[in-house]
């Protein structure tokens, strides 16, 4: 694999300072991270940025973006999106969401349908799974809540390490709160987005691990359903986490789709 250059810049947002790392060159990919933030680099981030020009920014109040008082709502976090695509000239780009992420991106998606080139869910939040339930993270430590996004244990410990350090775990701790304040009531999911995905004009590729445990299948088989033209991928021996444990495959999937294979 070719070495990959990461730019870091904060960009203005709604008066929010956002960190954005950016990398690669070709068709315009926004990637959308986890309810528990994002590492610094992946794996994935890097195999992305092979083919595509790879943006990553933390959503407002997560990792190294400034946390805005207003902000009450996912739908809020979509338009800071739509907004910072249009001050980096971006006029249509490719959205991969992450579990949480995928939630923004479908907001985003059902926004603007014409402004997006593909989407990509991956074990995404966002609906009520018509059997079980979304895990809830009040229930869990940070470490646990975490370590439940993974079928291996090993996937976990190479990510993390067997003991994740004291600032992973006040990261992880900052991205719950700011996840309670805009997801709480109802926990992480949207009682009106299920009725605005059928004006989704673009192909949708919904990703799951056949073991996540975080987010259930079900959920994902009406992600299928409700997107007009979606097609629904599962990934065995993984879970909630498909991208760092299995990023190999998730890179095929994603690039073979948006080739449009």
């Amino acid at each position: 694999m070719v070495a990959v250059a990461w730019t870091d810049k904060h960009v203005d947002v709604a008066g929010v300072k956002m960190h954005l790392s950016r990398a690669g060159k070709g068709a315009p990919l926004l990637v959308l991270h986890h309810d528990i933030g994002t590492l610094e680099r992946l794996p994935i981030y890097d195999a992305l940025a092979q083919h595509f020009d790879v943006l990553v920014p933390h959503h407002p109040g997560y990792g190294k973006s400034e946390r805005p008082a207003w902000l009450r709502s996912v739908r809020d976090v979509a338009v800071m999106y739509r907004w910072l695509l249009a001050d980096l000239g971006i006029s249509q780009a490719s959205l991969i969401g992450l579990g949480f992420g995928g939630w923004i991106a479908a907001e985003m998606a059902s926004m603007a349908p014409r402004d997006v080139e593909r989407l990509v869910l991956v074990g995404a939040m966002g609906l009520k799974p018509p059997e079980g339930d979304i895990l809830d993270q009040a229930l869990l430590s940070y470490i646990d809540y975490a370590g439940a996004g993974f079928h291996a244990p090993k996937a976990f410990v190479a990510c993390y390490g067997e003991e994740p350090t004291t600032d992973q775990l006040e990261q992880w701790d900052i991205c719950r709160e700011m996840s309670f304040r805009i997801a709480w009531k109802p926990y992480m999911y949207s009682q009106t987005l299920p009725h605005l995905l059928g004006g989704v004009r673009v192909p949708s590729l919904v990703v799951w691990g056949d073991d996540d445990r975080v987010v259930p299948l079900s959920a994902g088989h009406l992600w299928a359903s409700r997107l007009p033209d979606a097609r629904l991928e599962i990934v065995k021996a993984c879970g909630h986490c498909v991208e760092m444990e299995k990023p190999d495959a998730f890179a095929a999937l994603v690039t073979s789709f948006t080739d449009g294979r």
